[in-house]
């Protein structure tokens, strides 16, 4: 029995406390609530979320078409071509849209858009922030969401719905609810914080008067607190010093900065919301002890994270993409697929190393490599080239010319002098062991 089989078929509302609590939120044990709105107020959470997605949002999302010979071409006479990669709806363009489906899985762990369509044919795609699926008694499907204060109810196939991470068949599990106890422990030393500031970083406590003093009475409290309490209160009496008289004294009832550890419990909580949301805290802006901001080692986390954390997200959009948007008999021709080698124009010497290689193996002849880097084709490029002389592929059986049979007879005997050489070489130091 699925996490959802309980609430099928009943409409769910902001009262219905217990599913919402565990699809979007709820208390946590250090006595904050924690939702979608507050969580953000966790910079590390906040970090984490707008680093995904945006990074969704950045990379283009292309069509492409299989063709017979097995090769594949962008389909951009395709209808979903421009509602992919350039204007999903008529207020967004695609960086908006796609930004905010990964927002919607960092926080909800689902995604959720209203196909608008003419026909079969789609013509935009609608993002809905509180959508719901639920089941009929029958086993069907169907959506539940509000427009404009009126539940409106639609069949499967009229929702893209990119599910996140979960075990259910309807619903992925949200981040904020199950980190909520985390993001709630954050939120409160945040809080704490805040008030040890606000209260000019003065620590709690009370004034104890000396032995023989007894009770005070209503106005010897009030000028106490006059005089003792409110001129030294607050951010604005930072610095400020008082005069304690007739053998009164202070004592502090909480723990100072050092001795509750604040510092190594803010930095281990940034690296818990990290965990969380499977983001490197190098990346989140935290650089833990021993651990720089620059070189190589960062790159390689940077491609670890693309490999072991942002790569899932993209996977489950063009799986969605694949299912819920192109017709029964268009998935075996077309593939939505994001092109990730825009992540690499930030490292110019990586793309130029991949270049190199793919034009050196014959994998893209050197008019595409131009045509990835934004220049205009060259006369020739269009042939692919070998390994050695980078000669054209289809010339390498060619008899040579008088020029090269003379550079390669010269290569070949200089090649066997060496050899020569270092054989003698090696037999003199053979003998000289032997001796």
């Amino acid at each position: 029995m699925g996490l959802l089989d309980s609430w099928r078929g009943r409409l769910l509302s902001p009262s219905t406390a217990k599913f919402w609590t565990l699809f979007w939120g709820g208390e946590s044990y250090a006595g904050k609530p924690v939702t979608q709105e507050t969580a953000l107020n966790v910079s590390a959470f906040w970090s984490c979320v707008r680093l995904i997605s945006e990074t969704i949002g950045t990379l283009p999302l292309e069509l492409y078409k299989k063709e017979k010979d097995g090769t594949r071409t962008l389909a951009d006479d395709h209808s979903l071509y421009g509602i992919l990669k350039d204007s999903p709806n008529a207020d967004q363009t695609a960086v908006e849209y796609w930004e905010g489906q990964g927002a919607f899985l960092c926080l909800k762990g689902n995604g959720f858009s209203l196909k608008e369509q003419s026909g079969r044919r789609l013509v935009s795609l609608m993002p809905l922030p509180d959508c719901l699926p639920y089941r009929t008694p029958e086993g069907e499907k169907r959506y539940r969401f509000n427009e404009r204060g009126k539940t409106e109810e639609v069949p499967e196939e009229k929702i893209f719905h990119v599910k996140g991470f979960g075990t259910d068949i309807d619903l992925g599990l949200s981040p904020v609810s199950y980190a909520r106890h985390t993001l709630g422990e954050a939120l409160a030393a945040a809080d704490a914080r805040g008030n040890v500031f606000a209260n000019g970083m003065r620590a709690p406590g009370f004034f104890v008067m000396p032995p023989g003093v007894g009770t005070l009475d209503q106005e010897q409290r009030k000028q106490a607190r006059k005089t003792l309490i409110e001129k030294f209160t607050g951010k604005d009496a930072t610095g400020k010093a008082g005069i304690l008289e007739g053998g009164v004294r202070w004592e502090s009832t909480s723990m100072n900065f050092e001795d509750a550890q604040m510092v190594q419990h803010f930095a281990q909580n940034i690296e818990e919301v990290c965990r969380w949301m499977r983001v490197p805290p190098i990346l989140a802006g935290h650089s833990p002890a021993g651990q720089t901001m620059w070189g190589t080692g960062v790159e390689q986390i940077i491609l670890s994270w693309l490999v072991t954390g942002l790569r899932a997200y993209l996977k489950r959009i063009e799986a969605a993409v694949t299912k819920r948007l192109l017709l029964p008999e268009e998935r075996k021709l077309y593939k939505a697929e994001f092109n990730i080698d825009a992540l690499l124009r930030a490292d110019s010497k990586t793309r130029a190393e991949i270049f190199a290689r793919g034009v050196a193996t014959s994998r893209w002849t050197p008019n595409e490599v131009r045509a990835m880097d934004n220049q205009p084709p060259l006369a020739g490029g269009d042939r692919l080239l070998a390994q050695g002389a980078l000669v054209p592929l289809d010339a390498l059986g060619a008899a040579a010319s008088p020029e090269q049979q003379m550079r390669s007879a010269i290569v070949a005997m200089i090649a066997t002098a060496v050899a020569e050489q270092e054989a003698a070489r090696r037999g003199a130091q053979t003998m000289e062991h032997a001796e």
